[in-house]
């Protein structure tokens, strides 16, 4: 999706997350503009907003456990899942991950994630489709701020947990969002995540990793 690339390119500016120093990212800088920016030619191609142009809180405590060590991922096939721009998966490369895919069903955050992948000197795998519903083929699953809708977590988190059923280290990271299970998961870790008022309540998020259980 060149014609994403270069959108991309023209409506963001390299940024690096507050938690996350060691990886820039293209993202928005002010909100407003690139909603505007985005809506006719995302409703000419039928795509998601830009959800993909911001590094959200539970991408950012994800990467941080990564590049700090506290959730190895070295020789390990890794799945983002609901990758947005990326973020979690270029980490896991960074820290010698064996491979690591991208998982979005919106093609925009699929550009997203290629074009900062490049820019961070990695590779990251970005197959289309939803994945919800394949077989386990990753040793670690990180999927961030995936529980604001009933829906959304109704869909993704009993294939979430098969796929620890079958082996996989799953980790989830919420910054309080409405629909998170109340059971099934295990607190692994907590961050305060720094945010914008054009996007949260709040000017941090408190965000919990949880290891999902079998």
């Amino acid at each position: 999706m060149k014609d994403g690339e270069a959108f991309i390119a023209a409506h963001t500016a390299p940024a690096r997350p507050a938690m996350v120093p060691e990886v820039e990212l293209f993202l928005a800088t002010a909100i407003t503009p690139i909603w505007q920016a985005t809506e006719e030619w995302l409703a000419a191609r039928n795509i998601e907003p830009p959800f993909w142009a911001f590094a959200w809180p539970g991408s950012q405590a994800l990467a941080r456990l990564m590049l700090d060590g506290t959730v190895p991922v070295r020789g390990r096939r890794v799945l983002d899942f609901a990758a947005g721009g990326g973020l979690a998966a270029i980490a896991a490369m960074l820290t010698g991950a064996q491979s690591a895919e991208a998982a979005e069903i919106d093609p925009l955050a699929l550009a997203a994630t290629r074009l900062n992948a490049r820019h961070n000197g990695v590779s990251v795998a970005t197959p289309e489709g939803d994945v919800v519903g394949q077989p386990c083929r990753w040793d670690t699953v990180l999927a961030g701020d995936v529980c604001y809708e009933a829906p959304m977590t109704g869909h993704i988190f009993p294939w979430l947990r098969r796929m620890a059923g079958e082996g996989a280290e799953v980790l989830l990271a919420d910054p309080g969002r409405a629909y998170l299970p109340k059971e099934g998961l295990a607190a692994v870790a907590r961050f305060s995540v720094p945010t914008t008022r054009e996007l949260e309540d709040r000017d941090a998020r408190d965000v919990t990793v949880y290891r999902v259980l079998k």
